[in-house]
């Protein structure tokens, strides 16, 4: 890969993984309910699962669509059925004086956050931008590059929603501000579906 098109890579990159979306809103709200320390666990599971999946993206799971076009269906109803748990379990995060047993008290998991890139609308749209666009020819050296930078514009996206987030805790200082933030965020999740839900 050339400097120019490596650079253009990176820029592409930190542009599609830092604007707001599923994983920046749940990051946001983790910060705010968590901190960046237990949160950790969440930012490594989105930094190293979507990159995880633009690689295999890259060398063909795409063709599952090709061969049963009832696969994407399948994957669409799930991707709604996660994103409104995961709404539902922002909307009730207990605030973190109050968070030591509740059920919905704990951030996600490395394993939860990396396996919510398959059912994330963006991170799909995503993956299928990046392939096409700097790994068209499907070779190992492209797709591990593209997946790459992805690693490294995804470290830098995780730290600064999640930190964001930390620092709206200053203004998040009473239940009621923490709840209404909450709740916000699980809406915003919500309507980041409709154009998925619509097109």
């Amino acid at each position: 890969m050339t400097p120019d098109l490596l650079l253009a890579l990176a820029a592409f990159a930190l542009v599609t993984v830092i604007t707001p979306g599923p994983n920046n809103l749940m990051l946001l709200a983790s910060g705010a309910n968590y901190g960046v320390r237990r949160s950790l666990p969440h930012m490594a599971g989105v930094a190293l699962g979507f990159p995880s999946m633009v690689f295999l993206v890259g060398l063909g799971v795409m063709r599952v669509f090709d061969l049963w076009p009832m696969a994407h269906d399948a994957l669409l109803l799930v991707s709604v059925l996660y994103m409104l748990w995961l709404a539902w379990k922002i909307a009730n995060a207990a605030p973190p004086e109050q968070d030591s047993g509740a059920e919905g008290g704990r951030p996600l998991g490395f394993l939860q956050a990396a396996a919510f890139q398959w059912v994330n609308p963006k991170a799909w749209s995503m993956a299928l931008g990046a392939i096409t666009l700097y790994a068209a020819g499907r070779d190992l050296m492209s797709v591990l590059w593209v997946a790459g930078v992805y690693v490294a514009m995804g470290l830098i996206s995780t730290t600064t929603w999640t930190v964001l987030g930390r620092e709206m805790r200053r203004v998040l200082d009473r239940p009621a501000r923490l709840r209404l933030f909450n709740w916000t965020m699980a809406a915003l999740m919500l309507a980041s579906l409709l154009p998925v839900l619509l097109g």
